[in-house]
């Protein structure tokens, strides 16, 4: 029997990571495979929906931008000139889709102890989770004492991950060479802060 291959069981994308998996997907969606486009949403999605809540937006709001931004992708799609900068290209509109309307913007809610007792565990121990909660809550504290280009820089480089550091770069309007050694820093600078209220280093 002969082994026939179709790009229903291997699409151009298989086994791409990064950038050359969004710019396979990009190509393929431009040929009118959807499967590329939603490839692309599939894996996207969550950048988008982490800079739309980053810039302080409520869930529902968050929601309507990431569909507007997936939207104006579509209507794009053959207008962008580089597939492989695609991740940059959604975290800059993203960013810019999230500070209009201005009235839409919301301040992000505390995490208070109420909140914090009536989220799921996998630790079933009380001591164990009031450890973790009070854990959480000093790591948040210095994460926010940040300088705010140093906040974005690390959500960025979190969810976007190493293979995407020209993206971030991109999006933040700084050298890619210069995104590993900023956010060494701001990661010491947020060690420094959890170790002056006793949170360790």
């Amino acid at each position: 029997m002969t082994d026939v291959r179709t790009t229903e069981v291997d699409p151009p994308w298989e086994g791409l990571t990064g950038a050359d998996l969004h710019a396979a997907c990009m190509e393929a969606a431009r040929g009118g495979d959807r499967r590329g486009m939603a490839k692309l949403v599939d894996e996207l999605t969550p950048l988008v929906w982490h800079v739309a809540r980053a810039n302080g937006l409520d869930r529902q709001v968050a929601e309507d931008v990431v569909q507007t931004v997936w939207l104006a992708l579509f209507t794009q799609l053959d207008k962008l000139r580089d597939p492989r900068a695609l991740a940059a290209w959604l975290i800059t509109t993203t960013r810019r889709e999230a500070t209009r309307p201005f009235g839409r913007r919301t301040q992000p809610l505390p995490l208070s102890d109420d909140v914090a007792a009536t989220l799921q565990s996998s630790h079933p121990a009380p001591e164990d989770e009031a450890v973790r909660a009070d854990r959480d809550r000093r790591v948040w504290r210095a994460f926010l004492r940040l300088p705010a280009r140093c906040q974005e820089l690390l959500r960025l480089t979190v969810l976007a991950g190493r293979a995407e550091y020209q993206a971030v770069a991109e999006a933040m309007g700084m050298p890619r060479g210069s995104v590993g050694p900023t956010r060494g820093r701001c990661l010491d600078s947020m060690r420094d802060l959890l170790a002056g209220e006793g949170g360790g280093r």
